[in-house]
């Protein structure tokens, strides 16, 4: 009887604990709730309203000819050609420009890792490619590197032909190779996020295993392709998730670079749902299109989120 009475009121002493808890945390996620509902409205409610669209029969030309279509509208868009060379673009698009700044920004973060005089600024500048906006980005590089009269990469060859004696040729950059120019762009835009993120991971390395490897006798390149190449396989991981999500999602560099032309050599998935829904008027089949894209992204993302809680996991027990 003694225990049972003692017992009871340890009992209850940590039921009014854990229900203290419980107050204490709804009342610090209340600042939370006017950002998540702000979240709710922008983005899930317009997803929604996509999702019902995607299963109507609605082309704006005919407003009021309008109805359920079922899953017409997604067997149009995986039958229809437009879409699977938008989507094979669109691939093309995101190994490229995803590689290519992966690459850059991995040299650029090894270079900044070491110390030098100036290195702050030298960070900064580097960085200063992903603060500008997409259309500025992309008109900047329309009109000032791949035009054909007056853009530096004609420029540079011409001044390169005059002074070894030769006629460079002008090249129309933009009807030669589009999608390389596209790729350039996006290479040159995003270059300074993956550094970043490879910089984070190199600046987190144990300094003391590189220094016995030193010890050990390893050199520079038996370093990097056994101690940091692995350490940073997460941070690569990483930048080839979320740079993919981004790409996806590319419109600002096709639509001012080359509006998906000549023809439709650049177009890709975002641009056609685009012109699908503002050219050909098809809402149905634009809302579609866009429903698949989404779902692409949320897979993808998914992945991102368990490579970010991998990384912060690590962290935490490295720290322990």
């Amino acid at each position: 009887m003694t225990t049972t009475a003692a017992v009871l009121p340890e009992a209850a002493a940590r039921a009014r604990a854990r229900e203290s808890e419980k107050r204490t945390n709804r009342r610090r996620r209340i600042p939370l709730y006017p950002a998540l509902i702000f979240l709710v409205i922008v983005t899930q409610i317009p997803f929604v309203v996509t999702l019902v669209l995607s299963f109507m029969d609605w082309n704006i030309m005919y407003p009021l000819d309008r109805g359920f279509a079922g899953f017409d509208n997604y067997i149009t868009m995986a039958s229809d050609p437009r879409m699977r060379a938008a989507a094979g673009n669109t691939i093309v698009l995101i190994v490229g420009g995803v590689l290519g700044s992966l690459v850059m920004g991995t040299i650029l973060a090894l270079l900044l890792d070491r110390q030098f005089p100036g290195r702050a600024v030298v960070r900064t500048l580097l960085i200063t490619p992903f603060l500008i906006m997409p259309m500025a980005s992309s008109l900047m590089w329309k009109h000032l590197v791949f035009n054909a009269e007056y853009g530096l990469l004609n420029g540079g060859m011409k001044w390169l032909g005059n002074l070894l004696g030769f006629n460079a040729p002008q090249v129309e950059w933009l009807s030669r190779v589009p999608m390389l120019a596209i790729i350039a762009v996006l290479i040159w835009t995003w270059t300074p996020f993956m550094m970043l993120i490879i910089l984070a991971g190199l600046q987190a390395m144990d300094s003391d295993t590189m220094e016995a490897a030193s010890i050990d006798g390893a050199n520079a390149l038996d370093k990097f392709r056994y101690l940091t190449i692995p350490h940073l396989r997460p941070y690569i991981e990483l930048s080839i998730v979320l740079g993919t999500i981004y790409l996806l999602n590319t419109y600002d560099q096709v639509f001012s670079i080359t509006q998906g032309g000549p023809g439709s050599a650049t177009t890709n998935l975002t641009y056609e749902i685009y012109l699908t829904a503002f050219r050909k008027y098809d809402y149905g089949e634009a809302a579609a299109a866009g429903v698949i894209v989404v779902l692409f992204s949320i897979i993808i993302a998914t992945f991102g989120l368990r490579l970010v809680s991998s990384l912060a996991q690590a962290k935490s027990g490295g720290s322990r």
